[in-house]
């Protein structure tokens, strides 16, 4: 048997980089059988046969998995937002970050199009949160290697609101993929007329990356859904506040005695951070928790 991770997955076939080449395989029918779907990232175990090609024949624990995009064990999801056109609604990134929590995937925030607005509100923002968070011009190149550094040798994934800036950045760090701007998608087997795919790029120094559909279609329906007691944890600025409220079942809404709404009202935590939370509570609380226990 030989490791390898699997770098694009296509019309059922998986390709897996191993130390020695990239083999084209088929998955185990076993795979189907048991509901398991080999996703790109994973880590796997690989037949070879005499011709070139092999078969998955193992998966490795995962650290983390998502539905949409499809794709396993990734380290970062580099969220990118902006103050300049288009302006990022920080609730839309709130939702992503709490997403990545819940699956035990960091996340670096990266303001980018510093070079037409500094998004210092946003900065403040998320500088809050005990997130890395990089102001960038993928322009000016302003961030661009604090950044290279930051994600050197992990799997990453690259996120953020259409116009944003994603094709430009990603050239910045790794100009021999040559993605014309704008085009990311298409580069990256997303375009409006090829197969919708997942396909990781190694851009050196053991950085693995991965363009991924913006907030609006970040997650799938058939991931875990978080129920509303969940929600406090996932937001890793109230951490240090838990446990001290007035109350033991203190939903951080509307009792008296909260420690992180007076967090809030000493500007320790971000007034919209703490929005986004009574919002995505608030969505929590229409969960059906009746189906969710019978399935």
């Amino acid at each position: 048997m030989t490791e390898g991770v699997i770098m694009r997955a296509l019309s059922g076939f998986y390709y897996v980089r191993t130390p020695d080449a990239l083999v084209q395989c088929r998955a185990r029918g076993r795979f189907r059988r048991e509901g398991l779907v080999p996703l790109v990232g994973d880590r796997v175990r690989i037949a070879e046969n005499p011709d070139g090609t092999g078969a998955v024949d193992e998966i490795l624990p995962r650290k983390n998995a998502f539905g949409r995009p499809a794709v396993a064990n990734v380290d970062y999801l580099v969220m990118l937002l902006s103050a300049a056109l288009p302006v990022t609604d920080p609730y839309l990134a709130d939702r992503v970050t709490v997403r990545c929590e819940k699956n035990r995937c960091g996340v670096l925030l990266v303001v980018n199009k510093c070079d037409l607005d500094p998004g210092e509100k946003l900065l403040d923002i998320y500088r809050t949160t005990g997130y890395g968070v990089y102001p960038v011009s993928a322009v000016t190149g302003q961030g661009v290697e604090a950044l290279r550094e930051a994600i050197r040798g992990k799997i990453c994934c690259f996120t953020g609101n259409s116009g944003v800036g994603k094709s430009s950045l990603i050239n910045a760090l790794a100009p021999g993929l040559s993605i014309p701007t704008g085009e990311v998608s298409e580069k990256l087997g997303r375009g409006r007329h090829t197969t919708r795919h997942v396909e990781l790029f190694d851009i050196g120094d053991g950085t693995l990356l991965a363009d991924t559909p913006g907030f609006a279609s970040f997650g799938d329906e058939t991931e875990t859904p978080i129920l509303p007691e969940e929600l406090a944890a996932l937001f890793p600025e109230f951490g240090p506040y838990l446990g001290r409220c007035r109350f033991d079942d203190c939903t951080h809404r509307a009792e008296p005695g909260c420690a992180v709404r007076d967090a809030v009202d000493r500007g320790s935590i971000a007034q919209s951070r703490y929005a986004s939370y009574l919002r995505l509570y608030e969505e929590a609380e229409k969960l059906d928790r009746w189906t969710l226990e019978t399935t």
